[in-house]
This record gives structure tokens, C-alpha cells and sequence, in this order.
């Protein structure tokens, strides 16, 4: 798949802008922070509940997408004393330092429960002078978090973990492509030298425990001055070290929850024998070779997502991510389910709370369980609701991701109508073999594709001719030529 930005001009802001405006409209999006939200935040940042333990000595640094400014973790790693092992501190900022339980703030985060972002604009989960300024972990300033402390073997098993509340002080603002070149040229410092090593270990213990990672290239929004294009971006092996140290405090979040008997999970349930079927069928029809024998996720780390019939196959893959839920318990009762099958164990949200509400809820859980606590009254009673409730601002957030690509490709393709592309037939609607989806060489486009008469030939290169661009509807249509 194509990995470079296509910087075109054709989509115009000012246009998009309103089409965006609409959309934000027409889904319910908040427009803004109610008066005594915002008067609330600013209490807050003035009255912090500040926790007693000093962990700024620690230099902490991000790693985030450049530009970003609602930084929910910052990490340091080190070898443990002998050599050992490896030690991680993981430092997740703490919103229940600013957010009273029951109050407007909080309240009116239970409305959004997810930061959602658009081409022009996010909507945040909470006012910008917590999520973008006190409670963001920026560079050089201290701040409250929840600090993660996990021990690792020299295979990075977490030997034991714990989380405590602190002050921390984030030393430096990194991004993906900054860590991978300085770990490249090796001018890394160590710290981010040993981000290689950990996450290597832990896509390591992945393939052992059965779980799996696509690596499937994404197609991104981006803005160059005032005007929108697409790209695909393939995620740089950077991305999937820092993912994994993530997915390693989730697990330990979740083992510690499961251990007291009260918190929320992350779930997803093992694919129906049909949909496995049917990826065997799909991978015979692009020519992938997959032996009876090669569980699912050893086949699919074996795939190239640069070549046009792996990336189909890749595409086809993320069916079997469908379906991810949440799921609470209390008073010790056995989760069911309880296992994130990608994962391939139990697993939690809780590294991202600037952007995610039930993280603020699985971190206090955990603080507590760590702690041999109570957990506080406010947490476990919101936690029967917390599923429904995350569900649906999960449903929202993919809709828009959704829409706002759909109409920056209708924007990008509105005056090229009857021209012709080159693409490749990305997928095929089983029950429809005249329907399906291709993906564009040039400009990054993923849309839907009909044929009149022949089946599409799914995996292979074809050229198609659009038909149908309108941003009013958000939809783009193209024929095999």
C-alpha cells in the first residue's frame, strides 16, 4: 500500500469546514462546554487534590503524535540493579485529582465519554484547560498521576507491579518518528533505547501467548494550509514498542481488578468458526498460502501489508476485532467474558483517561487494589452503567471517524467524476460478489465498488471509474472500467 502523504488541493476547506460543521450537527456533537463545566475545571486547576509522594526526580518523557497536546502517559525505562530485567515507570494522568465524582465536570464527562476528533477541530472529553494544560503530562511541568512501577524479567514478564499516586514532571515530548530514528542511528538515549528491547520482548510473549497486532496501514485526514487531503500512514515499528508497553499495563490493570473482584474489562469474544471460514476462503482467492496447521495470528504476522494481496487479506482481518465490549463486575463474581481475544488475555482501558472516560475508573480501582483498599463508593457504583454507557460513545466516535473520511474523499473526488483509477478490489460482499470495496494507489481512497456483470476479483489490480463523489451525502461510488 502507498505509505507517502498525497498533498492535493482539491478538497477546499472553507467547504469541508461546513460539510464538518454539519455532520458535528446532525450527530448530536456538543458544541462547546456548558458555563458551569467550564467554571468548575477552573476551581479545579487552581484546587487540585494534589497527592503527597514526589516522583518528579524521575525523567519521565511522551511519546505522541507531533503536535499533540492532551498527553495521558509518559514513561521511563531503565535496567534493573544486576542487570536483570528491566524496570518501567509508567505514569497515566490522574483526572480524579481534578474531577469531583457527582459533580457538573464530571457529570458532563459521562455525556461525551470520548474525546472525538475531527479534520478541523476535536470535541474533547474535558475542557481544554485540564485535558491540554493541568492535566496533561506536557515536558517541564508538574503534575498528579497514577505511577505505574512494573518490574520485568529478562524476557519481559512482569516479575510484580504496582501503582501509587505522585507528582511527576514529564522531561521531554517525543514522537514516533523521532524515537525511531534516533533508536535507527542508534543516538538514542537509553531510556529510549530500551523502548526497542521492552516492546520487542513483549511482541515476543504475544506471539507465545496466541494474541495479535495488525499491522495494517490507516488512512488519515491531514491539513496542509487550510485545505485537506488523505494519506495512508503504516504504523513504524516505534508505534507498535510503545503500544506494547500500554497493552502491558492494561493486562496487569486487569489481573489486578480480576484478583480484588471488582472493576471493568475489556472484552472481546473468540471469532465464530464461520468467520474463520471464512478469512480461509478469502486467503485461497488471493493466493495465501495458510497450512491447516498455522493458528491465525502466526499466519497474519507473517504478511507483508506493502503487497496488494496481503494488505486485502489484512483488511479482512479487522472482522474478526468486531465486537469488543466492556465488562464489570463487583462483589467478586467471575467476568464473563473476561478474555480480549486479540489480546489473548484479560485486558483493560487505562492509560488514556484525558480521552477515554472508564480509564479514570479502572486506575482508581487498581490504586485501591494495589493498596489492599476499598475501593471508592463513587467508582464501583458507576460501574454497572459504565458498559452501556461506553458502548455507545465508542459507536460515536467510529461514526464519526467513518463520516469524516467519507467526506473528505467526496470532497477530494467531486470534480474528477468519470475519470479513472487504478486500484485493487480490497474486499468482496459474500452474499453480493458484485459489491465490494477498493483501495486506491493514488489519491488514498477506500471506497465502495459495483461491477455489472462479472464477479469482483478480489486481491487483484484493477482500474475503476467513479461515478459518484457528493460531499452532501458523504458517499463516493465507483464501476469497474
Amino acid at each position: 500500500m502507498p505509505r507517502r502523504p498525497m498533498h492535493m488541493t482539491g478538497a477546499d476547506g472553507a467547504a469541508l469546514r461546513a460539510a464538518l460543521r454539519d455532520l458535528r450537527t446532525r450527530l448530536g456533537v456538543p458544541d462547546g462546554f456548558p458555563a458551569e463545566v467550564l467554571a468548575e475545571a477552573e476551581r479545579a486547576v487552581r484546587e487540585p487534590r494534589l497527592p503527597g509522594v514526589d516522583a518528579t526526580g524521575i525523567p519521565l518523557f511522551t511519546v505522541d503524535p507531533p503536535g499533540s497536546v492532551d498527553l495521558d502517559q509518559a514513561m521511563h525505562l531503565a535496567r534493573r540493579p544486576g542487570g536483570a530485567g528491566y524496570r518501567v515507570h509508567y505514569a497515566i494522568a490522574d483526572v480524579a485529582a481534578f474531577v469531583t465524582p457527582g459533580g457538573p465536570l464530571d457529570a458532563e464527562a459521562h455525556r461525551r465519554v470520548a474525546t472525538l476528533y475531527f479534520p478541523d477541530r476535536k470535541v474533547p472529553l474535558h475542557p481544554a484547560v485540564l485535558s491540554e494544560g493541568a492535566a496533561s503530562l506536557l515536558p517541564d511541568q508538574t503534575c498528579p498521576a497514577l505511577l505505574w512501577r512494573l518490574d520485568l524479567d529478562a524476557d519481559g514478564r512482569v516479575e510484580t507491579a504496582e501503582v501509587h499516586r505522585a507528582l511527576v514532571r514529564s522531561r521531554a515530548r517525543l514522537d514516533y518518528e523521532g524515537v525511531q530514528k534516533a533508536v535507527d542511528t542508534g543516538t538514542a538515549e537509553e531510556p529510549v533505547a530500551l523502548l526497542k528491547d521492552v516492546g520487542r520482548l513483549r511482541e515476543a510473549l504475544e506471539r507465545e501467548r496466541g494474541g495479535i497486532s495488525l499491522n495494517v496501514p490507516e488512512q488519515e485526514v491531514v491539513e496542509h494550509d487550510g485545505r485537506y487531503s488523505l494519506a495512508y500512514r503504516a504504523p513504524l515499528p516505534a508505534d507498535g514498542w510503545n503500544a506494547q508497553v500500554s497493552l502491558m499495563t492494561g493486562m496487569v490493570a486487569a489481573d489486578l481488578m480480576l484478583a480484588s473482584g471488582t472493576g471493568i474489562l475489556r472484552t472481546l469474544p473468540t471469532a465464530p468458526d464461520g468467520a474463520v471460514g471464512r478469512l480461509r476462503r478469502t486467503a485461497r482467492a488471493l493466493g495465501i498460502d495458510w497450512p491447516h496447521h498455522v493458528p491465525y495470528a502466526e499466519l497474519v504476522r507473517s504478511l507483508d501489508p506493502h503487497r496488494p494481496a496481503h494488505a486485502a487479506f489484512l483488511q479482512e482481518c479487522t472482522a474478526l476485532l468486531r465486537g469488543a465490549g466492556y465488562t464489570s463486575f463487583t462483589g467478586g463474581e467471575t467476568p464473563d467474558p473476561a478474555i480480549h481475544a486479540a489480546v489473548a488475555a484479560p485486558y483493560a482501558h487505562c492509560t488514556a483517561p484525558l480521552r477515554r472516560l472508564v480509564d479514570r475508573y479502572t486506575g482508581e480501582l487498581c490504586v485501591a487494589a494495589v493498596a489492599g483498599a476499598e475501593p471508592p463508593r463513587w467508582a464501583v457504583s458507576a460501574l454497572a452503567e459504565l458498559p452501556r454507557g461506553m458502548a455507545a460513545g465508542t459507536r460515536l466516535a467510529n461514526t464519526v471517524e467513518r463520516e469524516c473520511v467519507d467526506l473528505v474523499e467526496a470532497a477530494l473526488l467531486k470534480d474528477r467524476v468519470g475519470e479513472t483509477f487504478e486500484g485493487t478490489v480490497i474486499d468482496v460482499k459474500e452474499r453480493e460478489p458484485l459489491v465490494g470495496t477498493v483501495h486506491l494507489a493514488e489519491p488514498a481512497v477506500v471506497g465502495r465498488v459495483e461491477s455489472a456483470a462479472r464477479e469482483l476479483p478480489l486481491g487483484e489490480r484493477v482500474r475503476v471509474r467513479l461515478t459518484q463523489a457528493d460531499p452532501g451525502t458523504s458517499k463516493i461510488l465507483f464501476v469497474l472500467a
